[in-house]
């Protein structure tokens, strides 16, 4: 990997203040955000990333690549949970196997966001329906966790699982919906539309991007604590699949044609694990598993690992498999 591109990645300002609130905790400066702030940025990066992706989407339209690259990520999110569950239970015990790669099957949409900033921070770009992509990939690890469960689990506690409230809530959370709806809206509004919403969800996307990462920053490192419960194999296995996906997700949209861009774009949707939708709805699915340990994994791990080394890696395989 290109020394040039980490260090580019690393001293960008928005990683920066991801690593000013690292270190608050270590220096104990009492440094807080309060709670409804990075919930409303959160929805706010949300609501761009659908509009924008929703505009660039008017643009190109709809055709054969476009559903071709979305089956491609409906597989990934498919295949992703199974193998990862595979190699788990090679150490770990079914009910944390099935929560973890449920976790990794999905997608982080902070991750999806910083690699945007890290594509437009180089002068790259990306097709904007990749924001379809990462909505289609959010759920169906949840759903493929579960019939792993019912499949190998010896003897089931969830007899009173109402299953038709999880689908509910893995379609319809709050991060699927509003950047479903933001997707549609900037799709049928175009870019008359995104005219209008620029000044607010478009210039100041980065500035916004800098404040939620400096509260993930301060919430990363309250979970590095509970490293010690981890244990090394999965602390191993935090760092190593989410290279693994990236490779395996570059080298299929190498072979089916994909551009560089939405070809890195695919690979860091494959690598990054989710914190929120998935826990949530692992803590109601499989009370049996550890919180502590995949919510710690891929929120302490795993996600400061692909915005500081895992993106610029994943864009210089990108640039090596299919060209610059």
């Amino acid at each position: 990997m290109s020394l040039d591109l980490l260090i580019q990645n690393v001293l960008n300002p928005v990683i920066l203040f991801f690593f000013l609130g690292v270190l608050s905790i270590f220096l104990r400066t009492g440094l807080e955000i309060p709670q409804p702030i990075p919930k409303f940025i959160s929805l706010y990066l949300l609501m761009s990333i659908g509009l924008h992706g929703g505009y660039e989407l008017s643009k190109s339209g709809l055709d054969f690549y476009v559903f071709k690259v979305l089956g491609l990520a409906l597989l990934m999110a498919i295949v992703v949970p199974i193998y990862s569950f595979f190699i788990l239970r090679l150490k770990v015990d079914i009910y944390n196997a099935v929560a973890i790669a449920a976790t990794y099957g999905s997608i982080s949409a902070v991750t999806f966001i910083t690699a945007v900033n890290f594509l437009q921070s180089i002068g790259d770009s990306y097709s904007g329906f990749m924001v379809a992509a990462m909505t289609l990939m959010e759920s169906p690890a949840i759903i493929i966790g579960l019939i792993l469960l019912n499949i190998f689990a010896k003897k089931s506690d969830n007899g009173n699982l109402d299953v038709k409230e999880l689908l509910r809530e893995s379609f319809f959370n709050p991060s699927v919906y509003i950047l479903t709806g933001s997707l549609l809206i900037g799709f049928i509004t175009g870019e008359k539309g995104w005219k209008v919403v620029d000044p607010l969800f478009g210039q100041l996307f980065k500035p916004m991007l800098a404040f939620f990462l400096l509260d993930m920053g301060i919430v990363a490192a309250r979970r590095l604590s509970e490293l010690k419960k981890v244990g090394m194999f999965l602390v191993a296995f935090a760092i190593i699949i989410p290279i693994i996906n990236a490779t395996i997700a570059i080298l299929i949209a190498s072979s089916v044609g994909m551009t560089k861009g939405d070809a890195f774009v695919f690979a860091v949707l494959c690598a990054s694990a989710s914190y929120i939708a998935v826990p949530a709805a692992m803590r109601l699915s499989v009370p049996e598993a550890n919180p502590s340990i995949y919510v710690t994994m891929a929120l302490a791990l795993t996600f400061p690992f692909n915005i500081s080394v895992g993106i610029p890696l994943y864009y210089w395989l990108a640039n090596k498999i299919l060209g610059g």
